[in-house]
């Protein structure tokens, strides 16, 4: 692993994506990359967050189990993704469980080598607590629209949020997901679920084959998304 690789994964969303290329350097050097199975979990909820993780490969699963036992779905980390950073920064326990969907190759980061980073590199620590700010006001927008929309808005925002590129205007999902791990994710019964689907795919917006969702008219669902 070198800087440059190193850059080239971190796209704008990630955490450490304003890093310099001496500070990736350091980060790189420090690092230990570490192969995940599919299946195979890279964190654990409940455990000591005492490793930092960077997604270099593949596809994770973030989920956490709720107090009354429910499973809720956070989001799907890809390439760029930092993952464990609220144990790792405040010595807590994991807050969530990440899971390798597909084979998985990360870089892993101990709090020691961390620390003297951040003492090496005055100005990382700044744009770090920058850039995890900017992402808690992301999600508390998230969380205030998701709780404000009906079902049918809230289900293509979160369809939006796992889109990815296709062929022609068709643009398919990053993972095939049930209905029930979908609903997981967008805080809705799988009732709900198929009921919208099935009307969507009705109306030539999606289409449903195989046990993947395609979305065929964007920016209908774009304009689903955006009504209250």
């Amino acid at each position: 692993m070198d800087a440059a690789t190193l850059a080239q994964t971190l796209t704008a969303p990630s955490l450490l994506a304003g890093c310099s290329p001496e500070e990736l350097a350091d980060i790189a050097a420090r690092g230990t990359v570490r192969n995940f199975k599919p299946g195979t979990s890279i964190i654990l909820q409940g455990d000591p967050g005492d490793t930092l993780w960077i997604m270099l490969k593949g596809l994770a699963r973030v989920c956490m189990v709720a107090a009354n036992g429910r499973e809720i779905v956070l989001d799907y980390a890809e390439p760029g993704a930092v993952l464990g950073e609220i144990a790792f920064l405040d010595g807590g326990e994991r807050t969530a469980s990440v899971e390798a969907i597909e084979p998985v190759e990360a870089l892993g980061l101990t709090r020691t080598a961390f620390t003297e980073i951040v003492g090496k590199h005055h100005g990382l620590a700044m744009r770090l607590l920058q850039a995890m700010a900017r992402r808690l006001r992301q999600n508390n927008t998230v969380i205030e629209a998701d709780r404000a929309y009906t079902s049918g808005p809230r289900l293509a925002r979160f369809l939006l949020r796992l889109m990815m590129g296709g062929e022609g205007d068709e643009l398919r999902l990053k993972i095939a997901l049930s209905q029930g791990e979908l609903g997981n994710f967008a805080g809705m019964s799988r009732e709900q679920i198929n009921r919208q689907l099935s009307a969507w795919a009705d109306g030539g917006i999606v289409s449903l084959k195989t046990g993947r969702v395609t979305v065929l008219d964007r920016e209908a669902l774009v304009d689903i998304a955006e009504a209250w």
